[in-house]
């Protein structure tokens, strides 16, 4: 993927080429246009990151451009290049909608982290709304843009279809069960029930009832057959989630009906097969607790077929500012409340954050902060060495800086007192994308 697909409009085609050439070497994909009439008939709308246009042009100017581009999609954002002393224009421009504007000749720099927070942007509202349509394909579900999370996806993809028993492994609030579903929901037993089993919920006077059934008479209080939660899943799946908390006793039954597909209900002598899936979860080692005599070693083996692990949030730190913006935007939506975006500093406490919890509680996080009820204090960082801790302080200092004067390179620099090529080296290197200011000149 590219670094954005940009779209670069100017009357002077030696402006055009010379952007192309630079914002191309840059990373970015670049189409130009001379002629704006030509740009507004010919710009892929769906396909365009951002648009970057100069403000007075023959025939169309910058500001009429912006309106009719709105009028096609009011979520594409279009920078606009104003002349000197064209602060008006600029104002009523950026109330008629444009993302940004700079002032000529703009500083190259500038450009490139006002393109980089727009393509984000852009990208992330792309992502939020595909998600809001309920487009129902495996990264809809499975969210993230970490390679952890991609070969998660790849592991379910190929899984979903064949018809083996899986054991999912991960920590508290890692996912399992949404895991569990997109195997169900994505293969050939998406028609039959999905029947989820918390194992640590169910009593164990009742739980051979629960799973297997009983006939009537079968104990005290039956006064009539019930079918079990394992034969209403024939034809879909069952989930057993947190199945280290089955009950020894109740493991070798269970152990029978996976392996011979068949249940018994308790007080009968009736053999009914079912023709169903087994997904269990667990957030312990089963080896370990099998080695330790307190899980089944037959039934680990059984289950252990198929490993499916899940990463912790702090395996894949590049999906939290993601994840947190969908689960902040959900929020807003269902309780009717201002959606606001983290700023900066905020993401990078997120992401520098030990999140025990994992996804769960990051969720829990976003709807707090929607809600106005965030803590006031930090959570505990993750641990580390000193020069660690050193560089995140250093991290978070550049990008409160870079928050505090609107993004503009120069003015940080001369506040931190840093060469401006030392202030873009460590930009690049913690992957800071502060919102920039207009202001800056060098380039044009």
């Amino acid at each position: 993927m590219s670094r954005g697909r940009i779209v670069f409009v100017d009357d002077e085609p030696e402006l055009c080429a010379a952007a192309a050439d630079w914002l191309g070497a840059s990373g970015f994909a670049v189409q130009v246009f001379s002629d704006p009439g030509r740009a507004l008939d010919e710009i892929d709308m769906a396909a365009g990151d951002c648009v970057v246009s100069d403000m007075r042009m023959p025939g169309l100017s910058g500001l009429e451009l912006l309106e009719q581009i709105r009028k096609r999609d009011t979520d594409l954002p279009v920078v606009l290049l104003t002349g000197h002393g064209d602060v008006a224009l600029a104002v009523e421009a950026m109330q008629a909608g444009a993302y940004h504007f700079l002032e000529k000749p703009y500083d190259a720099d500038q450009l490139v982290s006002i393109l980089d927070n727009a393509v984000e942007r852009r990208r992330l509202k792309q992502e939020i709304e595909r998600l809001r349509r309920g487009v129902d394909d495996i990264e809809a579900r499975l969210i993230g843009a970490s390679p952890a999370m991609a070969a998660v996806r790849r592991s379910v993809q190929h899984l979903a279809d064949i018809d083996v028993d899986v054991l999912i492994t991960g920590e508290t609030g890692t996912g399992k069960e949404v895991v569990a579903r997109a195997l169900h929901d994505f293969g050939r037993r998406r028609s039959g029930p999905f029947v989820a089993i918390n194992c640590a919920a169910i009593p164990e006077t009742i739980f051979e009832s629960e799973m297997f059934g009983h006939e009537r008479g079968a104990f005290t209080g039956a006064q009539s057959a019930r079918q079990g939660k394992i034969a209403h899943a024939s034809g879909g799946t069952v989930f057993l989630d947190e199945i280290e908390s089955m009950p020894l006793s109740l493991q070798a039954k269970v152990l029978r009906v996976i392996q011979e597909r068949i249940v018994e209900p308790v007080g009968s002598n009736r053999q009914i097969p079912v023709d169903v899936r087994f997904i269990a979860a667990t957030k312990v080692d089963l080896k370990t607790e099998s080695d330790a005599g307190r899980f089944r070693p037959d039934l680990y083996f059984r289950l252990a077929t198929i490993d499916l692990p899940l990463p912790p949030l702090r395996d894949r730190p590049e999906d939290i500012g993601l994840l947190h913006t969908i689960f902040a935007r959900r929020a807003a939506d269902r309780y009717g409340l201002a959606f606001r975006e983290l700023p900066a500093d905020r993401l990078i406490d997120l992401v520098r954050q030990d999140w025990p919890g994992n996804v769960r509680e990051l969720k829990s996080h976003a709807e707090r902060t929607i809600i106005g009820m965030e803590a006031a204090t930090s959570r505990p960082t993750i641990p580390g060495k000193l020069p660690d801790i050193l560089a995140a302080y250093e991290a978070r200092v550049i990008a409160a800086t870079l928050e505090a004067v609107g993004g503009a390179t120069a003015e940080a620099a001369e506040r931190l007192g840093v060469p401006r090529r030392t202030l873009n080296e460590k930009i690049a290197k913690y992957g800071l994308r502060a919102a920039p200011a207009p202001g800056e000149t060098s380039l044009g």
